[in-house]
């Protein structure tokens, strides 16, 4: 399938580089809420996952996931739904665990390779649709991509999906959203995640230690010490192998979008695989020159953002 080598995407003059390509669109679009209706669903291991539904009596449902230490309720993910509703399509943005304004009960949370939760959503939100579509934004990107290809046995109803800003290879992207120039970002990403560790240190008193959270300095670090071996991992290095990916594109069997800009503080080299993009015969990879991370900003405020209309295009056509 083609790798799109060059793209039709213009930044906005002003914004002249990927990091405020990233962060003002972040910190500074306004977008209606939409009337979603939240829904909670009980998962197989006893917690729960919190799910909010646009619905209009579809047939078909796009299921959009989020980044790291998101939630279905950011703009990035409110003007996605709201591209889809518009046209016809019913829409679930949901929550990770732990993600929905309420802490949930089992030690594990979320982690860039949680499919299990992802497969528990499609297989319950599917239900009487005909067609399903996938969508997701950075960690919920690599979520979707590594899905779609560690088994032959996704859900059939499950037609085409895009994944935007997703960082392909976690380890290499690690080191980099934790380089000097972006130190802004992870520790941004850590405050939270620390929060979440101590919250979790009271209601699991004998399993988690909050003590360590003093060692942490990088993202890497906090992965190292808490997220891989919270989740059965060695350590970092064991979870960013185990869940990359950039280890499972190539065994996907549904038509799918790569969508990373060039100019993304967050992502590696790594993450732009052309030479899998030229072999393969399901994927789409289109690297514009710019667009920050989950920013691709229009150039006027009545225009949709380009990374909605992108996700629209292709999910709608008959590739």
């Amino acid at each position: 399938m083609p790798l799109l080598k060059s793209s039709p995407y213009q930044n906005p003059k002003w914004l002249f580089n990927g990091h405020l390509q990233t962060i003002v669109p972040s910190i500074f679009r306004k977008i209606n809420l939409l009337p979603f209706e939240r829904e909670r669903i009980t998962t197989k291991d006893g917690d729960f996952i919190d799910l909010d539904w646009l619905r209009s009596g579809s047939e078909k449902l796009v299921i959009i996931s989020h980044g790291l230490e998101g939630n279905s309720r950011r703009p990035y993910m409110v003007g996605m739904a709201h591209q889809f509703f518009k046209n016809n399509f019913d829409v679930l943005n949901w929550n990770f665990r732990g993600c929905s304004e309420e802490m949930n009960k089992k030690l594990i949370f979320y982690h860039s390779g949680a499919t299990y939760d992802l497969k528990e959503v499609i297989d319950h939100a599917s239900s009487g649709y005909k067609e399903v579509f996938l969508i997701g934004f950075s960690l919920g990107g690599n979520l979707t991509l590594k899905y779609l290809g560690e088994t032959d046995q996704i859900n059939l109803k499950i037609k085409s999906a895009t994944a935007i800003s997703v960082p392909l290879h976690l380890e290499s992207s690690c080191e980099k959203i934790s380089s000097r120039e972006n130190i802004i970002y992870a520790r941004r990403f850590l405050k939270t995640l620390k929060e979440k560790i101590t919250q979790k240190s009271l209601v699991f008193p004998n399993q988690l230690s909050p003590d360590k959270l003093r060692k942490i300095k990088t993202l890497k670090d906090f992965d190292d010490l808490y997220t891989g071996p919270i989740h059965g991992f060695d350590d970092a290095h064991d979870y960013y192998e185990k869940n990359s990916s950039l280890y499972f594109i190539e065994k996907i069997k549904v038509p799918t979008l790569i969508l990373n800009a060039q100019n993304d503080p967050f992502l590696s080299p790594k993450c732009y695989p052309v030479n899998i993009g030229h072999s393969s015969t399901h994927l789409w990879m289109e690297f514009p020159k710019y667009g920050g991370h989950v920013g691709f900003s229009p150039r006027s405020r009545n225009e949709v953002y380009w990374s909605e209309k992108r996700a629209f295009e292709f999910i709608t056509s008959d590739h």
